[in-house]
């Protein structure tokens, strides 16, 4: 196993877990960690000194390995519920994620959670949508049922197993196929930010963060990265649960 964050001969190595999360991040065909927010953890390691070592994991492992310590860092998404009090957040956000509800043509649009009572909802095992999953299972009225991945899920829309499908905007939209899943449409229902998720277990979390906030910012003045963006709060649906916000 490599040492975390530490000297690993004469380099320092980064245990970095990833999701497929296509185009943000994915492992490609031949086992190779890909996407946007890969490469861009690549680029802010090498600024910081570091080595990324990649992980490709389900999102329970990541939230386990966070929590022990068996990963250092995780490019995901803020506010995760069951990380409170156990992961530190970077101060930089790359760019925000959308939590969509998808649906059928003929479906009325979501514009209101309550929308959802008396409706089936699929959702992507594994993903707890920032504890929303759990307010939907805790709903008598709404009735789950889970999609082992993304074109599963668009799949079971099409085929009337459910009403609305939860899922994030960049997946889905990297998988619709043109004119085959023209009868698929979208309704936003969050907006999240992105960051670096370091786990609280590393003796040096607090450094590591400054480490990564500030070699994004010399990287920004090089150009060579978005602008810093503003963490928001984004929008919410109504009927967004209040605990969630």
């Amino acid at each position: 196993m490599a040492v975390p964050a530490e000297e690993a001969g004469d380099k320092k190595i980064l245990r970095v877990a990833y999701l497929e999360f296509p185009p943000v991040s994915y492992q490609s065909a031949d086992g190779t960690p890909s996407g946007s927010f890969i490469e861009l953890t690549r680029k802010v390691a090498a600024e910081a000194g570091y080595e990324p070592e990649f992980l490709y994991l389900p999102v329970s492992r990541v939230y386990l390995y966070l929590s022990n310590g068996a990963i250092d860092v995780w490019p995901g998404v803020t506010d995760v519920p069951v990380l409170h009090g156990n992961v530190l957040e970077s101060w930089v956000s790359p760019f925000p994620v959308y939590l969509s509800a998808w649906y059928r043509e003929e479906t009325p649009a979501l514009e209101h959670l309550d929308q959802l009572k008396q409706k089936r909802v699929i959702v992507i095992g594994g993903y707890t949508y920032a504890g929303l999953l759990a307010w939907l299972e805790n709903d008598t009225d709404i009735r789950v049922t889970e999609a082992p991945n993304h074109r599963s899920a668009v799949d079971m829309l099409k085929r009337k197993r459910g009403d609305y499908l939860l899922d994030y905007r960049q997946p889905v939209r990297e998988i619709l196929i043109k004119g085959a899943d023209s009868v698929i449409r979208e309704a936003e229902v969050r907006t999240r930010n992105t960051a670096w998720i370091f786990s609280l277990a590393h003796p040096r979390a607090a450094l590591l963060r400054d480490e990564f906030d500030d070699a994004y910012l010399r990287l920004m003045e090089k150009g060579e990265v978005p602008p810093v963006r503003e963490f928001t709060e984004g929008f919410m649906i109504p009927g967004y649960p209040d605990g969630l916000r």
